[in-house]
């Protein structure tokens, strides 16, 4: 591992969870609206999926950022990103002029499971808990 590696393996962990943190978030104090979303979607019991969303995008994105149980957080907002991208962003059910829009969307969940698969692969790297856990 080269001297760029530990503190570059730390912002991309932090760069890659901002995203699920920030939403997370946002969901929290637009609960009722993610949850009315939820339901248009025909999903079932939506309060519970909002919460749990909520639950997983703020502490996986947590987990990702200090390095702990990084691969297991990677893995699950990586298979969660796939599924927001089926379900919300399905481009191809959306108006002509909404369509683009939701393209990207759909590409950009498909790209940060791609990137979060990688960190299931690779691990936390550099800086983080799993990385100390490892060497004790």
């Amino acid at each position: 591992m080269n001297s760029a590696s530990k503190p570059l393996a730390l912002v991309a962990r932090i760069l890659m969870a901002s995203i699920f943190i920030s939403a997370g978030f946002s969901k929290v104090f637009g609960f009722d609206g993610v949850t009315a979303y939820i339901a248009s979607k025909g999903l079932p019991i939506p309060m519970i999926i909002a919460g749990l969303t909520v639950a997983l995008e703020i502490l996986g994105g947590l987990a990702i950022i200090i390095g702990y149980k990084a691969r297991i957080a990677g893995l699950l907002l990586g298979l969660f990103s796939i599924l927001a991208a089926f379900i919300f962003h399905n481009f191809w059910a959306f108006p002509p002029e909404q369509v683009y829009l939701q393209n990207i969307m759909f590409m950009k969940n498909l790209s940060m499971a791609g990137g979060l698969f990688l960190l299931t692969v690779f691990g936390a790297g550099g800086y983080s808990i799993d990385a100390r856990l490892e060497m004790k």
